[in-house]
């Protein structure tokens, strides 16, 4: 018995003197060191990998106009106009259109159009494609075109629309935190050949294309008396 005793006061005494294991969050730091602790881990920190925020999104769209708007649509070998309401997607060369009873959004290629006529603010802005045309350079992909003076000196203007990517990551950057579609129109002049050939919004340009006009072009208004330079253009074109 007095073994017995003496064995559990060994025991009780030895558990009592050894120091017990401190849990490892036990041992962690109090919630305001911890806060100060994580506000010292930088992007590049062992400890912790920093989450760039500075994107701001995609600015634009790859859309002509960003809304749909009243059109008159007609198709190869239709001699009649459909109406709807309608927008030109730049990068995939389709017309966007809206059904009139199921509300949905679908689209026709740019190879099947004749003529497209939107109306917007008041004007009638008349499309075609550059499909037939023949072009100084050659016309890939084929594109819708606008028609800003039709006849003999034939005036056009094809919309583009380019992605460009945020630029902001690199040391010597644009700090551009956006990707963003931006208008990146083409205007061309046809030659007394029949080719169409790319050109300036300028005076220059125009005596360039034709050399023959050019006293005419010469005496013509200058930019600041339009409202646009495809105007002064359109003006100069007139006199001819």
């Amino acid at each position: 018995m007095k073994k017995l005793l003496l064995c559990s006061l060994c025991v009780l005494f030895f558990i009592n003197g050894y120091p017990q294991a401190s849990s490892v969050y036990q041992q962690g730091l109090s919630a305001e060191e911890n806060l100060k602790a994580i506000s010292k881990l930088g992007p590049y920190s062992v400890g912790g990998v920093g989450f760039d925020n500075r994107y701001e999104g995609i600015k634009g769209s790859p859309r002509m106009l960003d809304t749909l708007l009243p059109s008159f649509l007609k198709l190869n070998g239709q001699d009649y106009y459909i109406q709807l309401q309608s927008d030109i997607d730049l990068l995939k060369n389709t017309l966007i259109y809206l059904h009139p009873t199921t509300k949905k959004l679908l689209v026709i290629p740019v190879d099947v159009i004749s003529e497209l006529i939107i109306k917007k603010d008041g004007k009638e802005l008349l499309f075609r494609t550059t499909i037939g045309k023949v072009f100084e350079k050659e016309m890939k992909p084929q594109r819708f075109c606008q028609v800003l003076n039709d006849g003999q000196y034939q005036f056009i203007k094809i919309p583009v629309k380019i992605f460009v990517e945020a630029d902001y990551k690199n040391a010597y950057s644009a700090d551009r935190r956006y990707d963003e579609y931006q208008v990146n129109n083409k205007y061309y002049l046809v030659s007394s050949d029949n080719v169409f050939h790319q050109i300036q919004l300028n005076k220059k340009s125009v005596a360039k294309l034709y050399p023959e006009k050019k006293a005419l072009i010469e005496q013509s208004e200058n930019e600041e008396a339009f409202p646009s330079k495809e105007e002064m253009i359109i003006s100069i074109l007139s006199k001819f």
